[in-house]
């Protein structure tokens, strides 16, 4: 398999293998499509690694059923890599009106209350928090409280926090920012999402 090579190796006093070994905090955000998609195919190489994986879903709607929870729930239960443990926190989408979400405000607190009693426990070694960059946009998270739960996670956790309009205070603070853009997407010319492509 091929080695990147870092640019940049800092004076820290850590040993490459330490180095490289650190729990990172990944950010997908962005108004392109696959945000979403891209961290749970980072969540099959944690599986892949026999990492035990917590997706937590927030807004999104709970009835919805997302193809990659039904492939990576069969692949936690097949006894060959890791666990996968599915929440849903949400029952409206994200791109509804922010007043028809109220009760979606007080799901993605008590989404973010398990999120950090699950990190305090370590739980996880993958967390996947989709769309969990609405409730901070939102204001319905404080992010200073998201940024010092991840600052201060005990032992090697990694943290992939999915949606648009990150906060730029967390865009700093991650490892990994990958800010999606659209160039051409179909809804543009009236068609509507497909099986298969979105779900």
């Amino acid at each position: 398999m091929p080695q990147g090579q870092p640019s940049v190796v800092p004076d820290d006093g850590l040993t490459t293998r330490q180095r490289r070994n650190q729990p990172l905090v990944v950010v997908h955000t962005g108004v392109g499509k696959g945000k979403s998609t891209a961290a749970f195919g980072l969540a099959l190489r944690a599986w892949n690694q026999g990492w035990p994986i917590g997706v937590f879903q927030f807004v999104k709607s709970a009835k919805w059923k997302v193809g990659e929870e039904n492939a990576l729930r069969v692949l936690g239960a097949s006894g060959e890599g890791g666990s996968v443990a599915w929440h849903k926190m949400g029952e409206g989408w994200s791109w509804v009106q922010r007043d028809a979400q109220m009760d979606n405000e007080d799901k993605a607190r008590e989404g973010w209350e398990q999120v950090k009693r699950d990190l305090a426990a370590e739980t996880y070694r993958l967390y996947v928090l989709d769309e969990f960059a609405y409730p901070m946009h939102w204001g319905w998270v404080d992010t200073d409280e998201v940024l010092d739960v991840l600052r201060h996670r005990p032992g090697n956790q990694h943290v992939v926090i999915t949606g648009r309009n990150a906060p730029e205070k967390l865009v700093d603070f991650a490892d990994l920012v990958t800010d999606m853009s659209k160039v051409k997407h179909p809804m543009d010319v009236g068609q509507k999402g497909q099986r298969g492509i979105e779900w």
